[in-house]
């Protein structure tokens, strides 16, 4: 099976927590495994905002461009990340959440571009059909 892998994985998985083992899980059953690009800033983001210093959070980008492939936004993806940002803003709103990021539209829209299960632990990817919850 076809995995893209979301921020909220990755960090749960590095963090090793009760998800992240949930996550090893799922990821040693996996054919293929997809990052989208800005998961890496993302992840580093959280990391650095938690206070992790620079060596971990660098390994840990490394084994996340040495563990999966790394997708990049190309004009078709970026329409696609665009209606997908509609419908995940609606579902937020009907499910009082908060908004959307972007980054989830466009980790959404790389999933069904790949035609790949998205393994999120996020709130806003909960209902959707796609999505190996964690």
């Amino acid at each position: 099976m076809k995995i893209v892998i979301d921020s909220y994985a990755w960090i749960e998985l590095f963090t090793g927590s009760a998800d992240g083992k949930k996550v090893k899980d799922v990821l040693v059953h996996a054919s293929e495994l997809f990052t989208p690009d800005i998961v890496l800033s993302e992840v580093a983001r959280k990391f650095c905002r938690d206070g992790f210093d620079d060596a971990f959070i660098k390994t840990s980008l490394e084994q996340i461009i040495a563990a999966s492939a790394i997708t990049y936004i190309e004009p078709k993806l970026a329409l696609d990340s665009a209606k997908c940002y509609q419908e995940l803003k609606k579902n937020a709103q009907k499910n009082k959440l908060n908004t959307p990021s972007l980054f989830d539209a466009i980790i959404l829209a790389t999933s069904r571009s790949l035609d790949a299960k998205l393994l999120s632990g996020d709130a806003h990817f909960q209902s959707l059909p796609e999505v190996l919850w964690v």
